[in-house]
């Protein structure tokens, strides 16, 4: 499947741009629930449509995805991704829901980097380590929108030197395009200026039932990857990269995601209480190839992933514990998502063998990522 089929990004044209939502979506959000003011910035609700009929809805505020609307087997159109309703509990709640994850995706040990031969100490809020870019990543910051089309809006945000105690004023920006064919195309891209580390993704909460209330054990993965990075019990790469085949780790024939996920006699699920590794795909970046696909027997939705990245945290939701409630009253469970992040490798910074995360003055950091819905 060839990346033009989704990337059409010239075939609407600004005389249709998207506004903020005034009225309720099909998702049943009220847009008014997400007008607001968070450290001195508005906040808002933005709504893509298609011809299709799908929806997605994104705030500012951590320029997260809200909800997506898909057709299912039926024809019914399902939510069906995690969140919640309101501004207010994004700002309160500790989550990753639908946010765009920044500077640096996933985990750094013990946060630290050396950069330029200076070894820098980020916050740590993973144990000993960083995750997501600490506790104010950009997951919390609100991203200057600008709408482009009923099908496309950018989110930009300006990281100052020091946010976080990175280096380097950053400037980020996230363009999400829905196609006509039921895609979700997300475009990252940043500048420094100075040498910094960078690795951005989307993350997503999918349950392609449409019914959070149940678990996507039942989903059926595929992963486009031989290998993978395993983790020790604190969930930092060992710095092995090992084949999948012959364990729970292989999804390179499609299987149940519960098969499995309870062996814990099996190092690698007791370390991260199930899945939440990273695969080394096998694409090595080409976005036309497919990296994964999860289908919901229930829905008939699926989901397939397409990335310019290396590699893709699987992660099914193991921290959810019931204490969170999201949209439309519904309690989270443990296990009631799964969660697809194109990345480059956790800890790639302190791992010099891998693929390089150091942006420089004078680049642009490019990364590309497409969930296309089908049933």
């Amino acid at each position: 499947m060839k990346k033009t089929l989704f990337l059409a990004l010239t075939a609407t044209t600004l005389a249709a741009c998207s506004k903020p939502a005034a009225e309720l979506t099909l998702s049943g959000l009220d847009p008014k629930n997400f007008q607001s003011e968070v450290n001195g910035a508005s906040t808002n609700l933005y709504v893509l449509k298609n011809q299709a009929g799908m929806e997605v809805c994104i705030t500012n505020f951590g320029a997260r995805i809200v909800s997506i609307m898909v057709p299912d087997k039926a024809g019914a159109l399902q939510d069906v991704v995690l969140g919640f309703d309101n501004i207010t509990d994004y700002v309160t709640v500790p989550s990753d829901f639908g946010a765009a994850i920044g500077r640096y995706a996933n985990r750094i040990k013990n946060g630290q980097i050396t950069v330029n031969g200076t070894l820098i100490q980020l916050p740590q809020n993973n144990g000993t380590h960083t995750l997501h870019g600490g506790p104010q990543g950009w997951q919390y910051s609100v991203f200057t929108a600008t709408p482009i089309s009923d099908t496309q809006i950018a989110m930009s945000l300006v990281s100052p030197d020091g946010d976080s105690n990175f280096p380097g004023a950053v400037t980020a920006k996230v363009t999400y395009t829905l196609t006509e064919d039921n895609a979700i195309a997300i475009q990252y891209e940043a500048t420094t200026d100075q040498t910094t580390v960078i690795n951005m993704t989307n993350h997503s909460y999918f349950n392609l039932s449409g019914n959070p209330a149940s678990t996507i054990l039942d989903n059926i993965l595929y992963v486009n990857a031989d290998k993978f990075t395993p983790v020790d019990d604190t969930f930092i790469p060992t710095g092995e990269i090992l084949p999948v085949s012959g364990t729970p780790m292989d999804f390179t024939a499609p299987l149940a995601v519960g098969e499995r996920i309870n062996n814990y006699d099996y190092v690698q699920l007791k370390n991260g209480n199930g899945y939440d590794h990273n695969w080394v795909l096998n694409t090595a970046g080409d976005i036309a190839q497919l990296a994964a696909k999860v289908t919901s027997p229930a829905s008939g939705i699926s989901l397939e992933v397409y990335t310019s990245e290396p590699g893709m945290q699987v992660y099914t939701g193991n921290f959810l514990d019931g204490t969170v409630t999201g949209k439309k009253g519904t309690v989270y469970n443990q296990r009631a998502a799964i969660c697809l992040e194109t990345q480059h490798f956790p800890d790639s910074p302190n791992h010099p063998e891998w693929a390089t995360v150091l942006l420089e003055p004078g680049q642009t950091y490019r990364s590309e990522c497409i969930f296309k819905f089908g049933r």
